[in-house]
């Protein structure tokens, strides 16, 4: 199986570096400026710098991140207090000053590794409580919750941009995953209330540890320690985040997480083809990306997943 090209990270709105920062936290939270400040991460929407053990500053790197952070400041504090794991819930916020034009957000740094970077296998161990974090999550949101127009919508919405994806996949998988995809566009629609949803629950965006608290190591002692990067979250179909499934587990975590979700009675008939096809909508980009990147790996173990199950 090979795919053609990569998806390049979206070019930043601005430049942020650490004497931004520093004069952001001077001028607006000096209780904060005197804490150690070092670089962490440049996403794909936000950039991040540790502050201190025990904090972090979340910066919006391009203008349509900007909204996806007032999202996760509005309604964060929302959800927290009824899920399972820790979430970012922001401690402070910022707004637009020194040169920089967005809000920004101090959020609470959690150690561990990205469950992208350690293999299914490892990932099977936290089947359960992924499951009981969607159990909780996967309620009816309020009218005015966040709409995302590539999250939680009728999958017809994404056909077109999903076919055009599916066309730097080689055969056989092009026709197998293709056949999974028209599968869940023949299901019904999701029906019933919208459901508050992640939004882009990837492995990426988990994060585990041993059972000491440190980074994961191994396969026997890993547990899932925090949830983060709610930018995407939104309410809709709740098949949209159900589709980790088949990029986090193998088929003994997969039935495990099912099994666990199994009389959920806010989802719909359905639900479960439709995930699957959200799944290769998830996995066909990810496998496009560079060999090396994480993510890459992820999206590749999926369409193995996807088409062992075809």
């Amino acid at each position: 199986m090979t795919h053609a090209g990569s998806t390049p990270r979206p070019q930043r709105d601005v430049v942020i570096d650490e004497q931004l920062v520093c004069d952001l936290l001077g001028a607006q939270h000096p209780d904060l400026a005197g804490l150690e400040l070092r670089f962490a991460d440049d996403g794909w929407d936000n950039v991040i710098y540790r502050l201190g053990d025990e904090l972090a500053v979340r910066l919006p790197r391009r203008d349509v991140a900007h909204a996806l952070l007032l999202n996760e400041v509005r309604w964060l504090p929302f959800l927290a207090p009824r899920l399972p794991l820790p979430v970012p819930v922001p401690r402070h916020r910022g707004r637009p000053g020194e040169g920089y034009p967005y809000h920004w957000a101090v959020v609470p740094w959690f150690a561990g590794s990205s469950a992208a970077s350690v293999g299914a296998a490892v990932r099977d161990g936290y089947a359960g409580k992924l499951a009981a974090f969607f159990r909780a999550l996967h309620v009816p949101a309020p009218a005015d919750a966040p709409r995302n127009p590539v999250r939680g919508v009728p999958l017809r919405d994404r056909d077109q941009t999903l076919r055009e994806r599916l066309e730097a996949v080689e055969e056989p998988e092009r026709a197998a995953l293709l056949a999974i995809w028209e599968q869940g566009l023949a299901e019904v629609r999701h029906v019933g209330p919208r459901l508050w949803l992640h939004g882009d629950p990837r492995p990426h965006n988990m994060l585990v540890r041993d059972a000491d608290g440190g980074d994961a190591e191994g396969t026997g002692k890993t547990r899932l320690g925090a949830v983060i990067d709610f930018g995407d979250m939104t309410a809709g179909d709740p098949a949209s985040d159900l589709a980790v499934a088949w990029l986090h587990f193998s088929a003994s975590g997969r039935a495990e997480f099912r099994r666990q979700l199994a009389g959920h009675g806010l989802y719909s008939p359905g639900s479960w083809v439709r995930a699957r096809a959200w799944a290769v909508n998830y996995a066909v980009p990810m496998a496009g990306l560079p060999v090396g990147d994480p993510l890459h790996g992820v999206g590749v173990h999926g369409i193995g997943q996807l088409l062992a199950e075809a």
